[in-house]
């Protein structure tokens, strides 16, 4: 894969490669804002952004009209690192996406009434994900138990529900000309476009945004956990269920993909450990599930399971355990090893086939470091060694390292 980079005197960084056997191209652009951005009393603000950027932008009253005559498709998402845009139209109608994205890094319509609606919007969502549904507020339980100090402890889409309601259009403005800038953005664009015709047109219509000042002040660094955190909640829920956690090393560390081999060991497709022992052999659940949280700072090594019929959560948490002392004192073997290199090898390989793919990983492997790394995926997982597996599963499943909730049937 040729990757070319360009960067704009405003500060927008450029990321581009060509994909000729396709007639669209992805634009695809990641602000370094997430919710870990956020004032502990003010949260849940990325999120809405995510929200409020579909309103209307300065001199474009409609973002989805123009895009949809232009046989164009968008969507977003927020995590508690970034909020990432995207949007793919046929390639002879390119430059109706540059301008389109462009406008609303310039300046969104700020209105009280695109405020209410979007804010009205979100709060739904609040209120159907968090409050509504079964184990929806896991998330405002477990991450205050983990995080103590780093704003990790609050989900993406805010602490509470107030949050959101009290956000008024000065403080909305102020967070947008805050991290929406070209200087705290990443353009990425792939498809049937060529570099020069994508420098040209970022310069037309992404050149002319002034560079802002945007300050990421130095965040508190959570402490190393020393004793076990445990909870018990009772909810009005269908059955009981266990979720287990355990700090791990942030994205750019080499054990990263330790941590990941490692869930997808315990719990990635039938033949994984949790499935076949827990789940079929010893019918101690009826679902289980291990996965990293991969945020950029210090994440989580997660593991979540829903006791079969007539199995205590102690029991089912007992035999978690069981299975994470296995993995501290039994190497790997290399052939179980290997099939789950071999299947991230395939995923990746078919995950970059596909256009818009490549445009959303070079924007994050560009902020991670360099765009090209993304190529260097699988050589880093298939370095991973057995001694690597135990010594990182030794370092993270201490029990004082854990944190343990029981989410009882009410």
């Amino acid at each position: 894969m040729k990757i070319n980079r360009h960067l704009l005197n405003n500060g927008l960084r450029l990321v581009h490669s060509q994909d000729e056997s396709t007639q669209m191209v992805a634009l695809n652009i990641l602000y370094k804002v997430g919710a870990r951005d956020e004032h502990p009393d003010h949260t849940g603000f990325a999120h809405l952004f995510e929200h409020l950027m579909f309103g209307g932008s300065v001199h474009i009253p409609d973002y989805d009209k123009p895009l949809q005559q232009a046989g164009g498709e968008n969507n977003a998402w927020t995590n508690n690192d970034i909020t990432n845009y995207y949007l793919t139209v046929p390639r002879q109608n390119v430059e109706t996406a540059f301008w389109l994205e462009s406008d609303r890094m310039l300046s969104l319509d700020f209105s009280q009434r695109s405020l209410d609606v979007q804010r009205g919007v979100v709060m739904e969502e609040f209120k159907q994900r968090c409050l509504n549904q079964p184990y929806g507020d896991v998330g405002h339980i477990l991450r205050p138990l983990a995080y103590h100090v780093h704003p990790y402890r609050w989900p993406t889409i805010g602490k509470e529900l107030a949050h959101i309601a009290g956000a008024t259009l000065d403080e909305v403005k102020a967070f947008f000309f805050r991290f929406y800038a070209p200087n705290n953005a990443i353009l990425s664009v792939t498809g049937n476009i060529s570099f020069e015709e994508t420098v040209a047109l970022a310069e037309k219509w992404f050149g002319p945004i002034p560079h802002r000042e945007v300050v990421h002040p130095p965040l508190p660094q959570e402490p190393v956990q020393t004793e076990e955190r445990r909870l018990t909640v009772e909810r009005n829920v269908p059955l009981d269920a266990l979720f287990m956690a355990y700090h791990i090393s942030d994205h750019r560390s080499p054990d990263y993909y330790a941590f990941d081999i490692l869930s997808d060991l315990l719990s990635n497709g039938n033949s994984s450990r949790l499935t076949q022992r827990l789940v079929k052999e010893q019918k101690l659940l009826s679902s289980a599930n291990a996965y990293i949280s991969g945020s950029i700072d210090p994440g989580l090594f997660q593991l979540t399971g829903k006791p079969a019929a007539g199995v205590s959560l102690e029991r089912a948490e007992a035999a978690f355990r069981q299975q994470l002392d296995i993995l501290q004192q039994e190497k790997v073997g290399i052939e179980e090893l290997e099939k789950v290199k071999n299947k991230f090898e395939s995923t990746q390989i078919f995950g970059n086939i596909n256009y818009l793919n490549v445009a959303t990983n070079l924007a994050w492997f560009e902020l991670l470091g360099r765009a090209e790394d993304l190529e260097l995926e699988a050589e880093r997982y298939r370095a991973v060694s057995p001694e690597q597996l135990q010594e990182a599963a030794q370092r993270a499943f201490r029990p004082e390292n854990g944190v343990i909730l029981h989410y009882r049937k009410a």
